[in-house]
């Protein structure tokens, strides 16, 4: 376990025992209430993990690893950028996908590139977007998201 972990796991006791020492019956609610929270979000759970495992069954590390590795970074940053402004999947689903492509040899950088496009841009909600809002400004939020996506994704590489 790395030390974030633990920290996480420390402070959750600790303010777990605190909240048993102020008031025991709301924290025996508030558990109850997660209970039935997490057993409704299970089924979203063991989906995630089969579509990771999916995606790592047909696609082998060597071949994430030369598509998104370090090999060209600029040309996969803008690959994984394109095809997270397209793909419409939940946040909470990308992320562990992201996470094991990462762990597979992908570059961090092509990685932010694709969770960041994922969320600022939307080429599948344009259509509605541009009725709502109308075409330029549909156009414009989509186009400087994409950039700063991009650069988003560029310093997180410098950072990392």
């Amino acid at each position: 376990m790395d030390i974030f972990t633990i920290v996480f796991w420390v402070v959750a006791i600790v303010l777990t025992i605190v909240s048993l020492l102020r008031n025991k019956k709301k924290t025996f609610a508030a558990m109850k209430k997660s209970k039935g929270m997490m057993g409704n979000m299970l089924s979203d759970i063991v989906a995630i993990i089969f579509l990771i495992g999916l995606v790592l069954t047909f696609i082998p590390p060597e071949t994430i690893k030369s598509v998104l590795g370090s090999a060209n970074t600029l040309m996969s940053t803008v690959v994984s950028a394109l095809v997270g402004s397209i793909t419409l999947i939940p946040a909470f689903v990308a992320f562990p996908l992201v996470g094991s492509l990462v762990d597979a040899g992908a570059s961090i950088i092509p990685g932010v590139a694709f969770l960041t496009t994922l969320t600022m841009v939307g080429v599948v909600t344009f259509p509605l977007e541009k009725k709502e809002f109308g075409a330029k400004f549909a156009l414009t939020r989509n186009v400087l998201s994409f950039g700063f996506a991009i650069i988003i994704a560029l310093t997180m590489g410098v950072i990392l």
